[in-house]
């Protein structure tokens, strides 16, 4: 199953969230910059669950936005899952999720980043596969403090 978590479900994601954002170890910390500081910036949450358990198995977290080079699009900033629910299509049905949302909301297109490390992989298999492309280099700095 597949919903959209708001206020106060978005703990239910915690766990899924942390396989790709470990830095945050504290989960009311984590609750209180999701539902405090990203969401009023439009950011949302999307989780898969299995039968019998309370906790998210896979969550993607996105945003609307509007910008020059894209037009109207979401912008998929994570999508994870616990290391105990992959391979089993969670991602997928996410991707597609997001992808009738962006249909219903009007957006020309869908994007994301992806790191380049091999334990990515898997993930760019499953962009590719649900038909998204590589379109561009995305490049960063860090700025001095």
């Amino acid at each position: 199953m597949v919903r959209e978590l708001l206020p106060p479900d978005s703990v239910l994601a915690y766990e899924a969230m942390r396989a790709l954002r470990p830095r945050y170890d504290d989960r009311d910390a984590w609750v209180r910059r999701i539902d405090e500081l990203q969401r009023p910036d439009g950011y949302r949450l999307v989780a898969a669950f299995e039968d019998g358990f309370d906790e998210a198995v896979a969550v993607a977290g996105f945003r609307e936005g509007h910008n020059l080079p894209w037009g109207h699009h979401l912008y998929v900033d994570d999508l994870s899952t616990h290391p105990t629910g992959r391979g089993r299509g969670h991602g997928e049905s996410l991707m597609r999720w997001i992808f009738e949302e962006a249909q219903r909301l009007g957006c020309e297109e869908v994007h994301l980043d992806s790191g380049t490390v091999p334990e990515r992989w898997a993930a760019h298999r499953l962009y590719h596969r649900v038909g998204m492309n590589i379109s561009a280099h995305h490049f960063q700095r860090s700025v001095d403090r």
